[in-house]
């Protein structure tokens, strides 16, 4: 299929051929029609990618200074292949579109059928792109009598409407919309269906005409200075009863001129993005009220709501964002006497092949526009056209001694952690990459030399050429993949965790016990060079060990994928396994039993804890991993005390030993090591020398194992027994 995409750190535009994306549970895969190029919000993010590096720092000091403090951390070298790797990363651009529904995930059924007519909304759902795939909650039925051309102006109407309801306006108010664009136009015919007098005010006279055409009862040009009196001797003295502020500027002019056209008392919704410096004295005179609206309404930004189809009660939020796309869609039928009518606002239209044309309309402003659409070919019967296959790049086949590789999930660890250095590797030839977004696929084989990118992971399992696989994906579906390429008879390296729960673990373990394949899982610490002499130093010394990791793993974003149960599952399954397996394998004898305590929750993700691992031999393990810390102080820090003497590695940058009253010291001054090159080094050696897993599978399970049951010592407070 085609999509349009950006680079991050050129801004340049580029129509792509890409994989289709896959359908999942709770989502439609959606063959579009039409989408809606947004041009404030696109100029914005058009323009910001364009900038220079420096550029994009004086722009965004929040992310300089996350990077300072990473570089402060984990070092500058560390820190470059992080940030080159969001770099290297498409952009998909659009989010408001509508299309035909070509399959139903589960938990659909009946909400939604196949051949339905939708409009979708979200930025990386609603793309510009032939195909997509959005969840049930960013999707609303249209009307038979409404086109797709109107229909892709939903998630826009949605933002104008959210705004428009948060003034909470009466039948009769007066209120001022500032600035005339989509959103604007579209909030003023809102309103005016909502049965309201409108003014617009605007600097362009043609855009003030539109809507008074289509609504606004009287407008005023801004470049013909104050509107107050003009507001004042359309009111009787007494202004606006509301005001939205649609425009996109980086002046806080819309905020003067709301404070100068508002009555005592009224409230200013502010949609558009501008400077928000506002009058105090003016404000504080009128005792106005100020409401920043959530983009498309409640629900926007809870990814409870957009991505797993929670449902609000009815009772506390009426109108979530779902409500007012559907709303939206449904006014734009020509069956109303009073209905929004975005075909009036519908200036340009381009095929998706000549997008960039497009976009250099918008972000250059050669000629007057408004609503700019991205049309897509259909066939005749305007329900779908075939998918399209993807040409494929041919190469030699493996020879003996070469590792074939497919690779599912390329996200940006795997980007910037695995695949430079396999692509690298004079034995492994990178056959097949598969990703979900289809996008994500074409690039990743583009950068790193795929022959193949595709969107669905049986390409990977059953090409008889590929004899290892990598898996990079969310944390849930790392045991069903796990199992299925054991089945296919393809040794495996699996990023953490093998598994979240024993039945999952007990999968792999029987698919492992049919093959002949080995698998991998991605505790790369174990191979860190540091790790390796520390190991080295406890090894000989006699009696039991005593070792203690602190981790400072600092917050998760809000939205993280690691927050959600069906994908992440939470850091202590996916990110505290690392350590579990490091205390084995420093101490080097089984677990025996493992007993767990967290902190009171205070938030909504348990990710604070202390856990005792008691091994074999009688040695101990305390772990403390914790998000309450600073980010700015090291992340991890491994203390052992063995036989008179004491060990410690910090961040991965030094290691200290203290030993018959000296310390030996080393360090890493410009990158941490944590044995993400070992691991993979050891990985492909043993496929190509088929000598079995680099490291003993059964450890493998049992530091698995040892992580479900530190979990189940938090639920139960008791100790748990392997």
């Amino acid at each position: 299929m085609k999509q349009i995409v950006q680079s991050a750190s050129t801004g340049a535009l580029s129509v792509r051929a890409v994989p289709v994306p896959r359908g999942k549970p709770g989502h439609l895969l959606v063959r579009t029609a039409a989408s809606l190029i947004s041009a404030g919000t696109e100029r914005m993010v058009v323009e910001f990618a364009k900038r220079s590096l420096v550029g994009k720092a004086r722009s965004r000091p929040d992310l300089v200074k996350q990077v300072l403090a990473k570089i402060h951390r984990d070092g500058l070298l560390a820190t470059l292949d992080t940030v080159r790797a969001r770099l290297d990363e498409p952009l998909p651009l659009g989010y408001s579109a509508s299309g035909v529904v070509l399959e139903v995930g589960s938990g659909l059924e009946g909400r939604f059928q196949v051949g339905d007519r939708v409009a979708i909304a979200g930025a990386g759902i609603a793309n510009h792109a032939e195909y997509n795939v959005a969840p049930g909650n960013l999707a609303a039925s249209v009307p038979k009598d409404v086109s797709h051309f109107e229909a892709c102006f939903g998630t826009l109407a949605s933002i104008a409407l959210n705004g428009v309801r948060l003034l909470e306006p009466k039948l009769g108010d007066v209120v001022g919309v500032i600035g005339a664009g989509l959103v604007g136009q579209l909030a003023a015919q809102l309103l005016a269906i909502h049965g309201c007098r409108v003014v617009c005010l605007d600097y362009s006279a043609e855009r003030l005409a539109l809507a008074r055409s289509l609504g606004a009862e009287f407008t005023w040009n801004l470049a013909d200075g104050s509107p107050s009196e003009f507001i004042g001797a359309q009111t009787n003295g007494v202004g606006c009863d509301g005001v939205v502020i649609a425009a996109a500027t980086r002046s806080s002019e819309p905020f003067d001129t709301a404070a100068d056209i508002a009555r005592d008392r009224a409230k200013i919704s502010l949609v558009g993005i501008t400077g928000t410096a506002f009058p105090y004295r003016e404000f504080m005179k009128k005792e106005l009220s100020v409401v920043v609206s959530r983009s498309y309404g409640p629900g926007r930004y809870d990814s409870d709501f957009e991505k797993r189809n929670v449902k609000y009660p009815v009772g506390w939020i009426r109108w979530t964002e779902a409500d007012n796309l559907a709303e939206c869609v449904r006014l734009m039928s020509p069956s109303r006497t009073l209905r929004l009518n975005p075909t009036a606002l519908t200036t340009h239209r381009f095929s998706i092949q000549d997008a960039a044309k497009a976009y250099e309309l918008v972000t250059e402003g050669a000629e007057p526009h408004l609503g700019v659409v991205i049309e897509y070919p259909a066939d005749q019967d305007g329900i779908a056209a075939p998918i399209p296959a993807i040409e494929i790049r041919s190469g030699p086949n493996p020879g003996p001694g070469r590792c074939a590789l497919g690779v599912i999930g390329a996200g940006t660890f795997a980007r910037s952690k695995l695949l430079p250095t396999l692509a690298r590797h004079p034995q492994v030839m990178l056959h097949t990459v598969v990703t979900q977004r289809g996008v994500s696929a074409e690039d990743t084989q583009r950068k790193f030399g795929f022959r193949r990118c595709e969107t669905h992971e049986s390409a990977v399992f059953d090409d008889p050429e590929i004899n290892a696989v990598v898996i990079t994906t969310p944390h849930s579906t790392h045991a069903a993949l796990t199992a299925r390429a054991l089945s296919a008879g393809k040794a495996v390296l699996v990023e953490k965790p093998l598994a979240l729960t024993r039945d999952e673990l007990n999968s792999v373990v029987e698919a492992r016990n049919r093959s002949s394949a080995f698998f991998q899982v991605g505790f790369n610490r174990r191979f860190a060079p540091m790790i390796a002499s520390l190991r080295r130093h406890l090894v000989p010394l006699p009696g039991p060990k005593s070792v203690l990791m602190r981790i400072n793993a600092g917050q998760l974003a809000a939205d993280s994928w690691q927050r959600e149960p069906d994908e992440g599952n939470g850091r202590i399954l996916g990110e505290l396994c690392h350590f579990v397996d490091l205390a084995r394998f420093l101490i080097g004898v089984p677990i025996m039993t493992v007993r767990a305590d967290a902190t009171r929750l205070v938030r909504g993700l348990c990710e604070d804890v202390a856990v005792a691992i008691r091994f074999g031999d009688g040695s101990l393990c305390t772990l403390v991993y914790t998000a309450l810390g600073d980010p700015a102080y090291s992340k991890e820090r491994i203390e052992c005390y063995a036989g008179g003497t004491v060990a410690t590695v910090d961040n991965f940058r030094t290691l200290e030993i203290a030993a018959n009253g000296s310390v030996r010291r080393q360090s890493s001054r410009f990158k941490q090591d944590k044995g993400h090159r070992g691991e993979l080094e050891a990985f492909v050696a043993a496929v190509v020398e088929n000598a079995g897993a680099p490291v003993p599978e059964s450890e493998i399970v049992e530091t698995s194992l040892a992580t479900i049951a530190i979990v189940e010592s938090l639920r139960t407070g008791s100790v748990v027994s392997l």
